[in-house]
């Protein structure tokens, strides 16, 4: 049996528990870390990306992130106490910031499946970087709800939003999602976006508006090129991502990653790009530019990125953390712990508590599941269980 028609074993494994032990050192009087602004890893690495899953529900069931067979009727999600409140997330985000979180991302899950999500936004707007400037941010969102909640989410204070739209086709875009939700939906949500403000992104790859597709060899690459071309000159900046080992239900196979040296193949046989610089240290994107006919960067005609997370390790210059649903936190997106911050918070810890704690963990950080994913080949599975995406956002 060829290994294109080997069926698919998915896992039933729940890996929201056994957190791991916070450092002892971390409340300890002669050792206790105070916020300065800047903290580094064992690899050097700053803190200065946030990513926040606020629910670990998606009214989607894309089968690379939440498959029906795993995430059905019967799926126990975690119970309103569990989850993290609006307050209880701000304050862990203010200590986040103390030690250099310049950038925070909501996502889920689907974020705006939150009840009143556009309150959080208020009150993490109101935050200030260690030198006093506004903080970067976003929100990732399937778009399925974006045409309603855009205008209150521009008016609370969020900068930036993210659609992942993995293609034009409706019938590709039904299928991928599993629900039958129709691709126009989404497309009247980019368009309520950009009528709210969140658009379009300037140049630099900074701005209001991005696109994310995921890229599934023999699902949907054919849409590579129609997408494209319809976010060429758009202002709106669209990012192909390989099909990720994230979790232990998408079935991840190797053979389905389309290496994002090959999308840039396809697309400059097409549409001559052009390789501009990244917009900011740690940038997860590889930028193209549409060039011009002398071969510069056309700026009217916009640009792509391609984001190669399995082909290209980008985990040396790696800033970001993520809290989940329930207030784990992880250091990296292949982690199979997290930290529990939850209880610190719940058990009357300080914010001096919270704040020497969270330096102590990211000063022991040294993951760099990437990097050494190559050493494996394409066979991962001798990497250890690994936490869901859809539990910890992307």
């Amino acid at each position: 049996m060829s290994e294109a028609n080997t069926p698919r074993i998915v896992p039933l494994v729940d890996q929201r528990h056994s957190p791991l032990a916070l450092p002892p050192a971390a409340l300890e009087a002669s050792r206790r870390m105070v916020p300065v602004g800047a903290v580094l890893d064992q690899l050097d690495r700053p803190l200065r990306d946030l990513r926040i899953s606020v629910t670990d529900r998606c009214n989607f069931r894309c089968n690379y992130c939440m498959p029906k067979e795993v995430f059905d009727k019967d799926y126990a999600y975690l119970p309103h106490a569990s989850l993290l409140s609006f307050e209880e997330i701000t304050r862990l985000a203010q200590t986040f910031v103390a030690h250099g979180v310049r950038k925070i991302r909501l996502t889920g899950g689907e974020p705006l499946l939150r009840k009143n999500v556009e309150a959080l936004v208020g009150q993490l707007a109101a935050l200030r970087t260690v030198d006093g400037q506004s903080l970067d941010l976003t929100l990732t969102t399937n778009g399925s709800l974006l045409a309603r909640k855009a205008k209150s989410l521009r008016a609370a204070g969020l900068q930036r939003i993210t659609v992942s739209l993995d293609g034009l086709d409706d019938a590709v875009f039904r299928s991928m999602n599993d629900v039958d939700f129709p691709v126009s939906d989404v497309l009247d949500g980019i368009e309520a976006a950009r009528r709210a403000g969140f658009g379009p992104t300037r140049e630099g790859g900074v701005g209001g508006l991005k696109i994310n597709m995921v890229v599934k060899r023999g699902t949907n690459e054919h849409e590579i090129l129609p997408m494209a071309r319809h976010f060429r000159g758009s202002g709106i900046v669209l990012r192909f991502i390989e099909y990720m080992d994230v979790g232990a239900t998408n079935g991840w196979r190797m053979d389905e990653v389309m290496p994002s040296a090959e999308v840039i193949e396809l697309i400059q046989a097409h549409l001559p790009l052009v390789q501009l610089d990244p917009s900011a240290p740690g940038e997860t994107a590889e930028r193209w530019g549409y060039a011009d006919a002398d071969g510069r960067h056309d700026a009217s005609a916009g640009e792509i990125g391609v984001i190669s997370s399995v082909t290209q390790a980008f985990c040396g210059d790696c800033n970001r953390a993520r809290l989940s649903t329930e207030g784990k936190l992880y250091l990296c997106l292949f982690a199979s712990n997290g930290y529990d911050l939850r209880a610190l918070l719940r058990s009357g810890a300080s914010d001096a508590d919270l704040a020497s704690t969270l330096g102590h963990i990211w000063q022991g950080r040294n993951d760099r599941y990437s990097d050494l994913r190559s050493a494996l080949g394409p066979d991962t599975s001798g990497a250890g269980r690994r936490v869901e995406m859809s539990y910890i956002g992307g």
